[in-house]
């Protein structure tokens, strides 16, 4: 029962830390047209997120291991406080940008610990209790921040919704919670880690890795590039609802991913993705509202759902030490996705045209998955074969 509340204390944190990440998403398209720029500058200041979580899950991987996961887990309640208290008090696109970088240092922090220290709350025998924890409270939080911030602003059009003060609120009671948690790091039996610990990468988790990175591509289109298409259409406002739908729905989908294999999860959610981005650009282009909701509910299923739960799962498989550096470089492959095919689409939009650029972003996305199920499908062809031989081997 311990092992539950702590875990629960802890699923509340990393909720209120990701639901800052994207709470701004709404107002994207009236920063930019308020400064008096185009979609490639929101894109721009959207991938200032990334550079400021790569240089953690790159280098910074031990952090946690060295001076403890309960005070990298408030190092990064206070620096989701700071992004959002910077735009609260400077709403323009400059200040956005620098916000991003400030929440992408925050929740690298949080994606390096967050898995490991699950586990050993939890309980260490339990992986998939832990992925399931983190999965559930990530997903609610990417989608609940644009989701409330869109309430506010069908009821008032302001630059500085209350959304943002509810976060900050919300992150001193995180804060107090995280605080009583115990702390379970090596540090506390005597062994220190080093400090920089690159990623752990295998072949599998590679794979598990590219299958995020174009999941979130998907995900990072609809919360930054989205909003401004909508607005050609003076659908604006219900951008936040498309984020929400395109992340949390996800945990709906969940409960079944959990009863599949990691693999079988993930390829799951590959097939679905295509179809949905496909649904979701149409309606996005021909300004079908009900598209978009459609298109993004689906692509939550696989983003947030299959795909997401799956490769989580599969990563967290790894013990010692590796558990971070593995969540390090599964999230490090999530996050280029998040930003870096965000960024090509957005230049792609301003100098061709959205059409052009949704059509483009498609066919990464097909490329993507042709490259992906067949390489998975004939490892486990091969692996199979490999056990048949061995079997006939014993047999003889």
């Amino acid at each position: 029962m311990t092992g539950r509340r702590y875990a629960a204390q802890l699923a509340f944190a990393l909720c209120v830390i990701t639901t800052g990440v994207n709470l701004q998403a709404p107002l994207y398209a009236t920063y930019a047209s308020r400064d008096g720029y185009g979609v490639m500058a929101t894109t721009i200041a959207f991938s200032f997120y990334v550079a400021g979580v790569l240089p953690i899950l790159l280098a910074l991987g031990g952090l946690s291991d060295r001076i403890g996961r309960r005070r990298v887990m408030l190092i990064s309640l206070f620096l989701s406080a700071a992004g959002t208290g910077l735009m609260l008090s400077y709403p323009h696109i400059e200040a956005l940008g620098a916000a991003r970088f400030v929440l992408g240092v925050g929740t690298a922090l949080m994606s390096a610990t967050a898995t490991a220290y699950m586990i050993e709350l939890v309980g260490t025998a339990d992986t998939a209790a832990a992925a399931n924890w983190v999965t559930a409270s990530t997903s609610v939080g990417f989608g609940l921040g644009p989701a409330l911030t869109s309430a506010f602003l069908l009821f008032q059009e302001t630059v500085a919704p209350p959304s943002f003060l509810l976060h900050l609120a919300f992150t001193g009671v995180a804060a107090c919670l995280v605080w009583k948690l115990p702390e379970t790091s090596s540090k506390q039996s005597g062994v220190l880690s080093p400090m920089l610990q690159l990623p752990y990468i295998t072949r599998e988790g590679f794979w598990y890795g590219c299958a995020i990175l174009l999941c979130w591509a998907t995900t990072g289109l609809v919360i930054s590039i989205l909003p401004s298409v909508l607005a050609t259409h003076g659908l604006s406002k219900y951008s936040g609802l498309s984020a929400m739908l395109a992340i949390s729905c996800g945990l709906l989908f969940q409960p079944l991913a959990r009863k599949l294999e990691p693999s079988r999860s993930t390829r799951l959610g590959i097939f679905i993705l295509l179809p949905a981005y496909s649904l979701l650009a149409w309606g996005a282009w021909s300004g079908s509202l009900a598209a978009v909701l459609v298109g993004s509910f689906f692509a939550s299923s696989s983003c947030y759902g299959f795909v997401y739960l799956g490769g989580l799962a599969a990563v967290a498989r790894a013990t010692g030490i590796e558990k971070t550096r593995a969540s390090a470089a599964y999230f490090l492959m999530a996050y280029i996705g998040f930003s870096v095919p965000v960024i090509f689409t957005g230049l792609i939009a301003d100098k061709y045209g959205t059409p052009t650029a949704l059509i483009a972003f498609g066919l990464l996305l097909l490329l993507g998955a042709a490259l992906l199920l067949p390489s998975k499908a004939a490892s486990r062809i091969r692996n199979s074969a490999i056990s048949g031989d061995s079997g006939q081997g014993a047999g003889r």
